[in-house]
């Protein structure tokens, strides 16, 4: 199979399991539980999820982006790597599970919210393992049996959540369900990894020592992330009520369940640029393009949508109890498609080797986005979390952009763009008039109008579709040079 057409077969499988596990399943997981937990009961668990997300970021150590990355360059021992850092992973999980209950006990919280907390805890033992194996499916363009995975784990999931639902057990039986999805996630990632690569617990304190060095600026990248991506739904559960916890993380989770777009195509497209960065510029800048082509072509219908179509996804969502989350809704999707060239930009530098770079510049928006909230929750609530999140992605996006052709020396091509703005403009006029009526009405006109737009204004071209024909070997086997590796 050609390479662009395999990257091209993944996107689409993985598009496809995606709007049904990621979107549908777990909008319809949130429909459940808001119906069930309320306000108060959903903003309890949404400040689990944050902290699942802070313990995850803690435990990570940049292992998972380095590790995809080392396993792909050329002659990498992939066995060996896999073996000393599985065991390096391992360790820092635990580490981490044992550590949370100290990190929580002293906030004035519920007994059930903490121990709700603590659960979640347990479950990044699982998650952080899945994350590192997805590196070996990342290597082999096969990130469809991935997600295959975890559109089965979606399914258990959501399984659950019924039963616990239908039986009344709780919120902390609700809690569970996240530690039963990952840890069937993880089992079954783990038994698939073993037809491509045989690995097993290796300690390497030595390797340890070197991989680390290479990992941690991205791990502490990852904490300081967190800090601007997830720290504004702890600071709601501390400065104002679990109501208000839960009416913005509603529409949050609508924009979280969005944004494996950008995290899937940078986790395909990641090895490549990885391979080519440095043995073939023009294979690379030629990836590059297209990717954030695609980005600005998926960002552009989402935020017109969403923007016109708020008030109907949050009924679908969750239901009339939940209305004041609309507002909400149509501030973050700007923030989300901000976050799409984020997400775009910070690829660009781990596949440079500009890690520190970006946590350096990461830091700094970390701090800019505690002072905006601290300031701005205490006085506009979930309104005021919403802006600071645009502000913070607005503010990711014009730095890492700045890194990047600083450092990597890239600026993305902007040829099209103009072209897909217009489609988006004619989708938004569709929907303006179409959104009073029916919501699917709405939606189909705005998509074939926007679709129909790029036909007409040629803003895909006929080479770019009969590229994803081309032959594998144009791709793969283009001169290599030599390239410095973290020796196992």
């Amino acid at each position: 199979m050609a390479l662009a057409h395999k990257i091209a077969y993944n996107v689409v499988f993985n598009s496809f399991l995606k709007v049904f596990s990621t979107v549908a399943l777990s909008l319809y997981s949130i429909r459940l539980i808001t119906g069930y937990l309320g306000q108060d009961g959903f903003g309890k668990y949404s400040t689990v999820l944050a902290f699942f997300a802070f313990f995850s970021a803690l435990a990570d150590l940049g292992l998972s982006s380095v590790t995809a990355r080392e396993i792909s360059r050329e002659g990498a021992d992939e066995s060996k790597i896999l073996s000393k850092v599985l065991s390096l992973r391992l360790t820092s999980s635990f580490v981490v599970f044992l550590l949370a209950p100290f990190l929580v006990i002293f906030f004035d919280y519920p007994l059930d919210l903490k121990i709700g907390i603590f659960i979640a805890a347990g479950a990044i033992l699982f998650s952080t393992l899945s994350l590192m194996l997805n590196g070996i499916f990342q290597k082999r363009v096969a990130m469809d049996k991935v997600a295959l995975v975890e559109f089965l784990g979606k399914l258990f999931q959501v399984g659950i959540v019924i039963l616990v639902v239908r039986e009344n057990l709780g919120f902390l039986a609700i809690v569970s369900t996240l530690l039963a999805s990952l840890s069937f996630n993880a089992l079954v990632v783990f038994f698939l990894s073993r037809r491509f690569v045989q690995f097993s617990p290796k300690i390497d304190y030595a390797y340890w020592k070197k991989f680390l060095h290479e990992s941690l600026p991205m791990g502490v990248t990852a904490i300081i992330t967190f800090t601007y991506f997830k720290m504004d739904t702890i600071l709601l559960s501390i400065l104002q009520t679990s109501s208000h916890v839960g009416i913005y993380n509603v529409a949050y989770k609508v924009m979280e369940n969005l944004i494996f777009f950008p995290a899937m195509l940078a986790g395909l497209i990641l090895p490549l640029l990885s391979r080519f960065i440095y043995t073939n510029r023009k294979h690379f800048e030629d990836i590059a393009n297209k990717t954030f082509k695609v980005f600005v072509i998926i960002v552009v219908p989402i935020v017109a949508g969403t923007w016109f179509l708020s008030g109907d996804i949050i009924r679908i969502v969750s239901g009339d109890a939940f209305l004041e989350s609309a507002p909400v809704l149509r501030i973050l999707i700007f923030a989300l498609g901000f976050i799409f060239f984020g997400n775009f930009f910070n690829m660009l530098l781990v596949v440079g080797n500009a890690q520190k770079k970006l946590m350096q510049t990461l830091f700094f928006v970390a701090i800019f986005n505690l002072l905006l909230n601290a300031f701005l929750i205490p006085r506009f609530s979930y309104t005021g979390a919403a802006f600071a999140s645009l502000a913070t992605e607005m503010f990711v996006v014009i730095a890492t952009s700045f890194l990047v052709y600083k450092y990597i020396h890239y600026i993305p091509s902007f040829e099209s763009v103009g072209k897909i703005l217009l489609s988006g403009t004619v989708m938004g006029v569709i929907l303006f008039f179409l959104s009073p009526h029916s919501f699917f009405l709405s939606g189909i006109g705005g998509v074939g109008a926007y679709i129909g737009m790029l036909w007409l204004t040629k803003a895909i071209s006929s080479e770019e579709i009969t590229s994803l024909f081309q032959k594998e070997e144009e791709v793969l086997f283009s001169p290599v040079e030599p390239i410095e590796t973290l020796n196992p």
